[in-house]
């Protein structure tokens, strides 16, 4: 099979689809990879080493496309890369589709098969691609937090550790999976008076166990958020239904309540944020404010610490890759029920449930469409 890995063209990402070890992996399995120059310098991948690993290198996203049976990237496909895609292509990247019908549309259109990292499902039940950019963005969820609240940001000056003699910051984290615990330890170890929502009383039970009295845990309603609000610095969403556009937990009225100056981190923007007056951001323009209240929502979080989040990435993405290539991705996909969950449009067909509930299509099992 002869995989493509192109830049990545969305505003300032750095990360790339596979690192030079990676492609060396693969080309041992006796595939072919072909790299776009200049793809991970930034990042300090240099083109001879993916050359030096067996990589081929193009210069451009075009050539990359059109030779390529699988493109393997890290964001969602730009319209401009949708209009790349060829008939039976595989692609093999986040998507986020549920929040996103313009590219939903487009892939539906191009007759490829796209199948996205985030509803990949494991044997335990965990989403094993998500998890590590889950990781990576729950403990920056904090840093760019922190950052926000800095009063020359237009936070309210608060540090969240605080000092001999005066309070921490308190920080309120909604949903206490992958992303709510990595930023819990995150601000834990900041200092923070750190309380947790989740409507899970075992995941609160686990986290208890872990962490006992330094993380406040609470079950997660309305009432219990809004109680919340009054007196937080900084308000992390966290808060996943795999496949599915977020819910909005926090309305705009209830940003009345809020200290001014306080910051919200909606790290479920990708899934059309948690947070009624959630836009999504880039890393270049990461904040805007609405009522007085700071909103950071930037959509590849990750992203701004792209060395790390390609390691981490790649390290989970690899198995699947070789996977696919090994045995091309129709007996790929139905000798594993987990891959199979993350295949979410087919040949102009959407074989993702919530996908389709969420923006209208029609929904046909991906075992169906595979025969």
């Amino acid at each position: 099979m002869i995989i493509g890995v192109p830049k990545e063209i969305k505003n300032h990402e750095y990360r790339i689809g596979m690192t030079p070890a990676g492609v060396r992996e693969v080309v041992q399995h006796g595939h072919t990879v072909i790299v776009q120059a200049g793809g991970g310098t930034s990042i300090g991948f240099s083109d001879d080493q993916y050359t030096a690993a067996g990589a081929q290198l193009l210069g451009t996203a075009e050539e990359i496309f059109a030779k390529a049976d699988m493109i393997v990237k890290v964001k969602e496909p730009q319209p401009n890369e949708c209009a790349l895609l060829r008939p039976g292509q595989v692609l093999f990247t986040y998507l986020h589709l549920a929040s996103d019908p313009k590219q939903t549309e487009l892939l539906v259109k191009s007759d490829a098969v796209a199948i996205a990292y985030e509803t990949v499902t494991g044997p335990n039940g965990g989403l094993p691609l998500l998890a590590p950019m889950s990781e990576v963005a729950g403990r920056m969820s904090i840093q760019a937090g922190a950052h926000a609240l800095e009063r020359a940001q237009g936070g309210n000056g608060t540090l969240l550790g605080g000092v001999p003699g005066v309070a921490p910051g308190k920080v309120v984290i909604i949903g206490g999976g992958v992303v709510g615990e990595n930023a819990a330890r995150m601000a834990m170890g900041l200092g923070a008076d750190v309380t947790l929502l989740d409507r899970s009383l075992g995941r609160l039970k686990e986290l208890d166990q872990v962490y006992g009295p330094r993380l406040k845990t609470l079950f997660s309603t309305e009432e219990n958020i809004e109680q919340h609000l009054v007196d937080a610095d900084l308000v992390v969403g966290a808060v996943l239904i795999p496949g599915a556009a977020a819910p909005k937990l926090v309305t705009r009225a209830q940003l009345s309540i809020m200290k001014p100056g306080a910051v919200l981190v909606d790290v479920a923007i990708d899934q059309g944020g948690c947070f009624e007056t959630s836009k999504a951001t880039t890393h270049q323009d990461p904040t805007y404010e609405v009522d007085g209240i700071i909103h950071y929502c930037v959509a590849n979080m990750p992203g701004g610490v792209a060395r790390t989040s390609t390691f981490a990435l790649t390290n989970a993405t690899l198995p699947y890759i070789i996977k696919l290539a090994n045995q091309g991705y129709k007996d790929a996909l139905v000798k594993d029920v987990h891959l199979l969950n993350g295949l979410n449009v087919h040949r102009g067909v959407v074989t993702c449930e919530p996908v389709a509930k969420d923006l209208g299509y029609p929904f046909e099992k991906p075992e169906s469409v595979l025969g």
